[in-house]
Order: structure tokens, then sequence, then C-alpha cells
């Protein structure tokens, strides 16, 4: 690309095309549907766009949803003149009342667009989004299904039943930052890239290869990298133990976490493979601007990368598990990140008490 600018984006075009029907195959769905998009906040604004110039839209979110997708879909609805609305979900939630959670909510709501996670980022928990499009479909409610987490986790990873689905490549899936993918159930043909290009008036999802000079490197190595991880170990080993050591993980971190609380793994509801949830120490990551600021502190501590996440008001950890993973990972956060964070938790209760 940098030796000859020219000739690759005179062609780049046809190669995004020729990624895209590779992953598509591999994914086993049709490529008419499938358009590449550059992470799933990006997807979730061009199903936004798409429904900007149709007057009042009425949104549905979950209080589980990722914030910036959320976002989106207030703004839809603000600019429409539409309602925004966000369902309480408990976290412990089976799947059947998630169901009945969300019919309930939309039985009382406009028609309008429900937006849903299929694996949620904040609680680490899966939602059954299959069977919540086939009854919001029934109930006249288009669906977005933020599938950012299935890539590489979820065996059948596209929620086909959903109007709509985006899923990162660059997670699980470990193609490189930049990789992500929209699906449209019908291959709609009013969606359209954020910006345009000259293949603008090509129809969906062909309008999509067209990126301008955008650098799209990581959306045509995504399937090289997909198909190496499946040659080398396989989809289904990897999942399987990635499970396994999230699940051993969890007896490992049980002992120093039990020294300062109980219950310290959370129901909830429907546990996803490789993702976990760990209850923070009172005090700790109550916010999500608080948690947050505990990643960068924790890495420069001690060079472990979490997730840290909060739910009404209670500071989570998340950790998730791939095949780069081993039990020796989990003794060290054990030994060294777990008495830091409770360290950190003590100084913040001795300063609010001063």
């Amino acid at each position: 690309m940098e030796q000859n600018p020219v000739s690759w984006f005179s062609a780049a075009h046809e190669r995004v095309g020729d990624a895209r029907e590779e992953m598509a195959r591999l994914l086993g769905v049709d490529s008419s549907h499938l358009a590449f998009v550059f992470n799933v906040s990006a997807g979730a604004s061009v199903v936004y766009q798409r429904f900007m110039s149709r007057g009042p839209v009425h949104t549905l979110v979950t209080d589980h949803g990722y914030g910036a997708v959320s976002m989106g879909a207030r703004r839809l609805s603000q600019r429409t003149g539409g309602t925004f609305n966000v369902v309480s979900v408990p976290l412990n939630a089976t799947s059947a009342e998630v169901v009945d959670i969300l019919t309930e909510k939309m039985q009382n709501t406009p028609r309008g667009l429900l937006v849903i996670d299929q694996i949620t980022s904040a609680t680490a928990r899966r939602f059954p989004a299959n069977e919540i499009c086939k009854k919001a479909r029934e109930l006249g409610f288009a669906t977005l299904v933020d599938g950012a987490h299935s890539l590489g986790v979820l065996e059948n990873p596209i929620s086909l039943d959903a109007d709509y689905w985006v899923g990162n490549l660059h997670k699980f899936a470990c193609a490189p930052r930049g990789a992500a993918l929209l699906y449209s159930r019908d291959a709609d043909q009013e969606l359209f890239p954020l910006i345009d290009s000259w293949g603008a008036e090509l129809e969906f999802p062909r309008r999509f290869d067209h990126t301008g000079t955008m650098d799209t490197t990581a959306w045509l190595t995504a399937p090289f990298a997909w198909s190496l991880i499946d040659k080398m170990v396989g989809w289904d080993n990897v999942r399987e133990w990635s499970s396994h050591l999230a699940d051993e993980g969890e007896k490992i971190l049980d002992a120093p976490l039990r020294q300062w609380m109980d219950n310290p793994f959370p129901d909830v509801g429907q546990k996803v493979g490789p993702l976990r949830l760990v209850r923070l120490p009172l005090g700790l990551g109550q916010t999500r601007e608080q948690s947050d600021a505990l990643r960068i502190p924790l890495i420069e501590a001690t060079g472990i990368a979490l997730s840290f996440t909060s739910f009404h008001g209670q500071g989570f950890l998340r950790f998730s598990t791939h095949i780069y993973n081993s039990l020796s990972d989990f003794d060290y956060l054990a030994s060294e990140g777990i008495p830091l964070l409770y360290q950190w938790a003590s100084q913040n209760s001795t300063e609010s008490n001063i």
C-alpha cells in the first residue's frame, strides 16, 4: 500500500469485496447481506443514519447496553422527535425472563427500534438475541443487535433473526484493530457508509467496499486471521479451552477474593464461556468514570490488562480468556492484582472518612 498508493487504492475496493466474500463463506452467511465497517459503534451509526429521515423514531435499549451504542440510539430519537427508553433488566435474569421483560416493554411503547446486546460489555452476560428479535418482529419493532463480543465466542455468532447485526473481528477473532462486520437480514438498500466515496451509488453492500484512501488492511487480513486460528487450533477447541480456563480461573481467584467479600462472582443469568464478572470491593469503580480510571493504573503497576465496569452503582472487573492465556495468568492476578485493588479500595475508604 505505501510502496505504490496510486496502484493500491485503484483496486482496493476489489480486494475488500473479495475479503467480504471470504468472511461470508467462513461464517456461513450470504455475502450480499454483509459489509465491512471499522467497529461496532460505526456499524450502529450506519443503522441509526438509515432511520434518521423516518420521522419520530422511538428507541429501546437496556441498562446493560454499551455506552456509545446507547448514546447513538438516544441521539436518533432526539433528532427525529421520538422517545428514548431504557429497559431495566436484572443482572441475574434468566433467558426467559429477559424475553418477558422486553416483550412487556415493547407492548407498552410506540413501535420503533430495539437495540440489544448479544453479549453484554458491562455485565459479561448473554442475551437470547434471536428469541428477542422474533418477538420484536411480531410486535412491529425493528432490531439492532450489538454482537461486539460474539465473533469467536459463539458457535453461531451472527444473529440471523435481527434486522441488523454488528460484530467486531478485532476482539476474540484476532483480526487487526479496525475490523468489524455489519449484517442486514434483508440486504437493506437504505444502508449507506458514513462517508461517501465513489461507490456511493452502488447497491448494498458493494458501496461499503469503497472507502477512498482509508486504510482497510485490517479488513483484508481478517479472513486470514480467522482461518489461521481455525487451522492451527480449531474454533470449537478455542471456545472449549477458553471456557474451561475461565472456570478454573474463578477457582484460583475465589480464595483471595473471599478474604474481603462473600460471593465475589455474581449470578449473571446466562453466563458466557470466556467472559466473567467479578465484584470489586465497596467504593471502587462505582461509576463508569471511576471504573474506567482503574485500567491504566493497574496496567502500569502490574502489567495486567482487565476491563472494569459498573452496573447500578456496583463496580466490577471483567476478565476474558483466549488460547494465549494460561492458569499462571490467574495465579499472578490473584497474588498481585487482587491485593492491589483492595489496597486502593481501603485508601479510598480512609480518604472518604477524613
